[in-house]
């Protein structure tokens, strides 16, 4: 070994030694700081909860103190305070906000404080940590039972029991959360705190009062909290505090429960006239009564009791149309639409827009809590009770009021659905000279809607009554759902290119603009008044008639007619004009006179 190796070594063995007895001699020295407190954990999310980490102590002398936090490998991550005079035994707080040096959010993890006396040459680890945590508690609300089917649990249960809520409750604090969210708007109904480490909550259906809930689409939401106040929710709620749902996506879980007390599933297909049909009917184990009508009229059949889950009846009437059925229990009703075929064939064709119906219905099919709606980008069955008062959305002041000014003019037609045409049962387009949709046809399979295009393009007439129809596609499955629903186009099928419906801010009367083809013929050409409209920036075809909104004075059209190849379209996007041509107007009813003579010929 040379000289300078053998120096070197020494030296090293000197600072090894000196290093060994300053360490003994910082051991038993006293501590430099006392009173400590360091609070455990804390979550910089900005949810006002635990938000900044304390740490607090006084010194024992007078110094200029530095306060540095480290992460788990002792790396100085943010200076909270630099040679801050302090004298002896004043009290020191400081805040850490979870941020660093260089404005960043900490990870999540375990931090250290580091105290330096400058004055004393001293620095001191502090043995306490503190926890960052910004991950919340992932509750779930697993299953609703007692059944655990794969769609929403159904109450009233037949035996009186109550829903079992089955929770995955992590944290502290956990409380229930029962929403409505359909039909109508999303609204909490209820609200209850749990003990810690509940597995499992019983709903029996009613409020916080006791009063039972009305039928509907809820779902079952549970909050928890951890040690540093993340709050961890299933589902998400927005500022309102209602369940946050994005297009085409499930709630996460499986919370749905479906307040039901009176269901009636008619069917979707026609039925013609005396042949024999079924409905099914949950009443909760409840006995029910039964009655049939025509829409329009007043008279029904005797009201029946029965016991049992469905009603066979055979198909009344001679003539084509549409029967209510009213189906009610000691203290609740719904009635459904059952289309009825001639057994003769007439030149006309109705088409109820089932698929339209099923996809605005509020029902819960998969028990996420959810409704299922087309309008949601989520998949519907076409087998389904119609929630609310069993009929469809708007049915009945839309196609009712037509069905039953059709009926009243003795204007004689067949009548199907969009589902019936999709399956080829039933009447057809072919062999008809006008078609009728008497309310909102929004979702059609491309096929169907090629084939009504091609029906019009061939000299066949339309008349549509629709708001915001025909500019959409969905998928009818073979298992009977109704999927892939797409956004709207641009254009509808026939080529029109629509505005948004809107609202006037004052009724208004849609007055006559131009008529190369005596559309207008028998009227005093002015219509309404009328509050919603849509209008048109173009047909999509040769423009031949067409009335505008009076005040404020537009010159877009909303009742027009143009020719598409060989054919006729004839567009009235007013919801309210059924209802008045029910009602007995009279420019309406000449209107829809001539309409029925260009439909027909």
């Amino acid at each position: 070994m040379n000289r300078l190796a053998a120096g070197v070594f020494g030296v090293l063995v000197v600072a090894t030694f000196g290093a060994f007895f300053l360490a003994q001699r910082l051991k038993n020295s006293p501590p430099v700081v006392g009173e400590i407190g360091v609070f455990p954990y804390f979550s910089p999310n900005n949810d006002g909860r635990f938000d900044k980490a304390r740490l607090t102590f006084r010194p024992k002398q007078t110094d200029d103190i530095s306060v540095a936090v480290l992460n788990s490998s002792d790396d100085e991550v943010r200076r909270l305070t630099d040679n801050r005079h302090v004298h002896a035994g004043q009290l020191v707080r400081l805040l850490w906000d979870g941020r660093t040096d260089d404005g960043r959010l900490a990870p999540d993890g375990r931090y250290r404080y580091r105290i330096t006396l400058r004055r004393q040459g001293r620095s001191v680890k502090l043995a306490k940590s503190v926890r960052l945590d910004t991950t919340p508690p992932r509750p779930l609300v697993t299953s609703v039972g007692p059944f655990k089917s794969p769609g929403p649990e159904l109450l009233p249960l037949p035996d009186g029991g109550d829903a079992e809520v089955h929770l995955l409750a992590p944290g502290v604090k956990p409380v229930i959360r029962v929403f409505k969210t359909g039909p109508g708007p999303t609204r909490l109904v209820l609200q209850v705190p749990l003990a810690d480490g509940t597995k499992v909550w019983r709903w029996d259906g009613t409020t916080k009062t006791g009063r039972p809930v009305s039928a509907g689409t809820y779902v079952v939401g549970i909050e928890t909290r951890d040690q540093a106040g993340n709050r961890g929710l299933s589902p998400a709620l927005d500022r309102h505090g209602l369940p946050v749902s994005t297009y085409g996506a499930k709630l996460p879980g499986h919370g749905g429960i479906t307040v039901r007390y009176l269901g009636v599933l008619p069917p979707y297909l026609p039925t013609t006239a005396g042949d024999e049909l079924q409905v099914a009917v949950d009443a909760r184990s409840q006995p029910w009564r039964w009655s049939l009508r025509r829409v329009g009229t007043n008279q029904a059949t005797p009201s029946r009791r029965k016991t049992s889950g469905r009603v066979r009846l055979h198909a009344p009437g001679k003539e084509s149309g549409v029967y209510l059925m009213r189906v009610n229990t000691a203290s609740h009703a719904t009635s459904v639409p059952i289309p009825v075929q001639s057994r003769d064939t007439h030149r006309v064709l109705v088409v109820l827009p089932v698929m339209t119906w099923q996809g605005r219905n509020s029902v819960d099919d998969d028990g996420d809590g959810l409704p299922n709606l087309l309008e949601r980008g989520v998949g519907v069955k076409l087998n389904r009770v119609y929630a609310g008062d069993g009929l469809p959305v708007d049915f009945a002041e839309r196609d009712a009021p037509l069905l039953a000014w059709l009926d009243r003019h003795h204007h004689r037609y067949d009548i199907t659905t969009d589902v019936a045409l999709a399956l080829s049962r039933g009447p057809r387009l072919e062999g008809h000279k006008g078609v009728i949709l008497p309310s909102d046809v929004r979702w059609l399979p491309r096929s169907l809607q090629q084939r009504l295009r091609r029906f019009v393009r061939d000299g066949g007439s339309l008349a549509t009554f629709g708001i915001d129809s025909l500019r959409r596609q969905v998928t009818m499955s073979p298992n009977g759902r109704l999927v892939a629903p797409t956004p709207p186009a641009t254009t509808d099928l026939l080529g029109a290119k629509l505005h948004e419906p809107e609202t006037l801010p004052a009724p208004s009367n849609v007055v006559v603009k131009n008529d190369e083809i005596q559309f207008f013929e028998g009227t005093a050409g002015a219509f309404g008044p009328f509050t919603s409209i849509q209008e048109a920036d173009s047909l999509g075809g040769e423009p031949l008639a067409s009335a505008v909104t009076e005040d404020p004075p537009s010159t877009l059209p909303t009742i027009a007619a143009s020719r598409l190849g060989k054919g006729l379209v004839m567009r009235f996007p007013l919801p309210e004009l059924p209802a008045k041509a029910a009602g007995g107007d009279a420019q309406t009813t000449a209107l829809l006179n001539r309409t029925w003579t260009l439909l027909s010929r």
